[in-house]
């Protein structure tokens, strides 16, 4: 499984490697289902303020809540992303999702209408 690699990060929550269409292609800890789908569509509307904005896809997300830190890297066939506890220091599982986004060659491509 490709998110093994982010087992060993500190304060991980959760991780999940999800298609365009928010549906989860691999999961690691708990929430996984609801990770995609709300880092798919956070995306979704990012990207249309930067097509509006004139800034070009999206290609990063983080954010932090009450309780968690999420990281998000988004290819354009995927989006990877982590959820840690809060106040862990997000520069390891950021480094480590941008490794595992340069090494995801093997997913199918979304096809442009």
């Amino acid at each position: 499984m490709r998110l093994d690699l982010l087992r060993p990060v500190p304060g991980l929550v959760g991780a999940v490697l999800a298609g365009p269409d928010g549906l989860p292609l691999e999961t690691l800890g708990s929430g996984g289902d609801a990770l995609a789908a709300e880092v798919t569509s956070l995306r979704a509307g990012l990207e249309r303020m930067g097509r509006r904005l004139g800034a070009g896809p999206v290609t990063r997300v983080a954010f932090t809540s009450d309780r968690v830190e999420v990281v998000a890297v988004a290819g354009e066939s995927f989006i990877l992303a982590a959820a840690l506890q809060r106040g862990t220091d997000t520069r390891g599982a950021q480094q480590l999702l941008a490794r595992l986004a340069s090494e995801l060659t093997d997913l199918p491509m979304l096809e442009h209408a």
